[in-house]
């Protein structure tokens, strides 16, 4: 240590290997500022360049919503539409109405017509009064509204009397459709100034938690109340549901019909209003509310009756003759790109038939068949290639050498055939053929004769329409307490009472074909390959359209009378009286929304419907503006599988999934689900929803479970009575996986006697008191509708 030397501040002891090579890695001044101005360059391009897209989307919003508010609130905007909702039956909204009708009109005397235009507010106005106790009325005129006006007295003695049930339900189904914008009106306040805006606290406060946030309460006593209000209301930016901006739609406000001399039982609906959301092509299919689709003869364009800057006090609107407004132009469709009305696909009955096969299939197949010749695996005679991928193999090495050879002629059937049973060439039952034609009679769900007994009963006597009611009652309280479980029966031997049930090793996992043996109603529905992708043409399509100004379109807002073809003649006199009361509003149809697929929906029952709601019952489904009578089932949505287990009920409480035969119609959209009264009464509101997708490859499996109860237990092994009541069917369902209700596993090894007792071997323990399950399933699909839509039944 102490002879060695420490090297301290060495200027040339560096990485360096010569003073000449010391500096080389040194930059010039001239070249460092160059090198800084162009990254400073470079950064400030950058900067510069979002800070000019930043500013661009700003002024594109602007533009956006410049050009949206001159469309609502400008000359060639529809007028907009005021509902007028009573909370409770004690508020009087005729009075208001006229109220706001005189502020708004010219007029000094006589009748107000329901549209009016103010030239001192620059703005139209089309004033609805909706009828307290009649809820599909307004439910339809919510879905048009551009302001719902909630109307609330203050001379209630309560607090819970401003918003009566019939109020607080509308309520709930105004929410599932979407509210557009919001208002309350305060009426019956007292005169004096401290008491006044007492009451009105008392109602804020006490309405608030009913409305949205942004819900402002105004007085709505005198003029200059209502005065204060349209100010407002004239500047005011409304928002509307998103579902309604994605189709045009019309508010009728002059119904008509021309009967067909062609056709006696056909004839011309005519509508006549303001086009709104969208312009609507004479060449696309329009759907009426609850009357059906149909396609245009031609669209007149006619001057606006009620433009603002009226010159004259004539008002077009108090004409009963449509035709003495000026047609300004006239749109007739063009036969080659008007869009068809195809509702249901033409099976080709040639379809199934199978070709000649090919040299390379042929081939193909010979190789097929020798690397199954080189797999030996023991098979129930007559199981074909996909029902042995169901069977589950034997690995115990007690029952691996056990050949029964009289006890394999028959074996549990794994697949589902629709059209027929099972290949059983090795049977030994003569009388299998002869039992069919009763198990045709006899179901296996006896679901498909008495699934709507009391909507198809109209010759019901009261006492058979309350026996129904308790049946179905009891019914749904056994689904809750014993999901699924059915008893075999004792009559019906159970491989011919299951005959299309088979078994899963795993639900989630094992495979199942969604092609397979389909129902004949899937030879006339229509699928898609890719949904979303086609939905997305579709909606790019309709832009486009309304972007190019076409000469086929009538534009938004715009006064047009629609001509609407072979509509039947009994379903548009039900149009004409049923427009006093309610308004009729046709909406535009995209590309093939007219066209029958499965539909799939979100849906939950609502709390204030209490009676159960079976599978495949009628209901009638309002789906946005359009409206159809389906027949659904129900199932879960379960997201770790391509299966959804059946449910026989629609359960109170939690989401399901129901499935029906219905138009196509592209999501989002809202649902309402009514459910006819018994005796004839008006529908009442039992779900709410929304559509999930248009997928007729989903697969809905029901699920029943077969129960047993041990009757012996030695360690692993249990003797199992009750599930079974022959032998044959023990020896059927050998190959199912059976499993208890304390949590154990097993299979079924051989039949005990003659009554239906098995042998069963579980993976451990079995107690005295525990039941014995056997999972069987088939899949499960909507009802047809024998009717699309609820006028033509009404």
């Amino acid at each position: 240590m102490g002879g060695s030397r420490a090297q301290v501040n060495k200027p040339h002891k560096t990485r360096f290997s010569s003073k000449s090579s010391r500096n080389i890695h040194k930059i010039s001044e001239k070249d460092k500022t160059r090198i800084a101005k162009s990254s400073r360059n470079v950064t400030q391009g950058a900067r510069a360049a979002r800070l000019q897209r930043n500013k661009m989307l700003r002024e594109q919003k602007k533009a956006a919503i410049l050009k949206e508010k001159r469309a609502s609130s400008g000359s060639a905007s529809p007028p907009r539409v005021i509902l007028l909702f009573p909370l409770s039956a004690s508020v009087n909204v005729s009075s208001l109405a006229e109220d706001i009708l005189r502020l708004l009109s010219t007029e000094v005397s006589g009748a107000v017509p329901s549209t009016v235009a103010s030239s001192e507010y620059k703005l139209r106005a089309t004033v609805l009064q909706a009828p307290h106790g009649d809820l599909l009325s307004c439910m339809e005129m919510a879905k048009v509204a551009d302001l719902v006006a909630f109307v609330a007295s203050a001379t209630e003695e309560s607090t819970c009397d401003y918003i009566d049930s019939f109020g607080s339900h509308c309520l709930s189904v105004f929410r599932s459709l979407g509210l557009p914008s919001t208002v309350v009106f305060i009426r019956d306040l007292p005169t004096e100034l401290k008491r006044r805006n007492d009451a009105k606290k008392i109602v804020t406060s006490s309405l608030t938690s009913e409305f949205p946030e942004d819900c402002k309460f105004f007085p709505a006593d005198s003029k200059d109340d209502l005065h204060k209000f349209m100010w407002l209301f004239k500047e005011q930016r409304l928002t509307t549901p998103h579902w309604r901006n994605q189709r045009p739609y019309l508010m009728a406000q002059k119904v008509d019909m021309v009967p067909d001399d062609s056709s006696p039982e056909k004839c011309t609906l005519l509508l006549t209003g303001y086009t709104r959301g969208h312009s609507l092509s004479v060449n696309q299919l329009v759907h009426v509310s609850g009357a059906g689709d149909f396609q245009l003869s031609k669209i007149e364009i006619m001057k606006d009756p009620i433009p603002l800057n009226a010159r004259k006090d004539h008002n077009a609107m108090d004409s009963d003759d449509i035709q003495d407004v000026e047609v300004i132009r006239s749109l007739t469709p063009d036969p080659l790109s008007q869009e068809p009305l195809l509702v249901e696909n033409v099976p080709d009955p040639l379809a199934g038939e199978q070709t000649w096969p090919t040299e390379a299939e042929m081939a193909e197949a010979d190789r097929n068949q020798k690397q199954k010749r080189m797999r030996k695996r023991t098979l129930p005679r007559g199981t074909s290639e996909y029902q042995a991928a169901w069977i589950i193999d034997d690995t115990d090495e007690e029952d691996s050498g056990v050949e029964d050879d009289g006890d394999d002629d028959e074996g549990m059937v794994l697949d589902e055939v629709e059209s027929g049973f099972p290949s059983q060439e090795g049977t030994n039952n003569p009388d299998f053929e002869e039992d069919q034609a009763s198990l045709y009679l006899r179901d296996s769900d006896e679901e498909t004769e008495n699934d709507s007994v009391m909507m198809e009963g109209e010759n019901l006597t009261r006492e058979q329409i309350e026996d129904e009611i308790k049946k179905i009652k009891e019914e749904h309280a056994e689904d809750e307490e014993f999901p699924d479980e059915v008893d075999t029966p004792l009559d019906v031997p159970a491989r011919k009472r299951f005959a299309k049930y088979r078994g899963l090793k795993s639900f989630r996992t094992s495979s199942w074909d969604p092609k397979e043996s389909l129902p004949p109603e899937y030879a006339r529905i229509f699928a898609f390959d890719n949904f979303a992708r086609t939905q997305k043409h579709v909606i790019a399509k309709a832009l486009k359209m309304e972007q190019e100004g076409r000469d086929d379109c009538a534009p938004a807002g715009s006064y047009a009378r629609l001509y609407i073809k072979d509509v039947p003649l009994h379903v548009a006199s039900k149009l004409c009286a049923a427009f006093r009361t309610a308004p009729v509003i046709l909406c535009g149809l995209l590309q093939h929304e007219s066209k029958m697929s499965v539909l799939h929906f979100s849906i939950k029952k609502v709390d204030s419907y209490e009676a159960p709601i079976k599978a495949k019952e009628e209901l009638i489904f309002h789906v946005g503006f359009r409206q159809f009578v389906a027949r659904p089932i129900f199932s879960t949505d379960n997201i770790n599988s391509d299966k959804h287990k059946m449910e026989r009920f629609l359960h109170a409480g939690r989401f399901s999934i129901a499935s029906i035969y219905a138009p196509i119609t592209f999501p989002p959209l809202p649902l309402i689900v009514f459910k006819g009264a018994i005796g004839g009464g008006s529908p009442v509101v039992a779900a709410v929803g929304s559509l999930r997708s248009v997928d007729p490859d989903r697969i809905i499996l029901k699920k029943i479970i077969l129960t047993g109860y041990p009757q012996r237990v030695s360690k692993l092994k249990a003797t199992v009575r009750y599930m079974f009541h022959n032998p044959e069917d023990v020896r059927w369902f050998k190959p199912v996986e059976v499993w208890t209700k304390c949590g154990r596993r097993g299979r079924v090894k051989e039949p005990v006697g003659t009554h239906g007792a098995m042998k069963c071997i579980f993976n451990g323990g079995l107690q005295q008191h525990d039941t014995v399950c056997m999972s069987l399933y088939k899949r499960s699909y909507p009802k047809w509708p024998e009717h699309r839509f609820p006028v033509l039944d009404a």
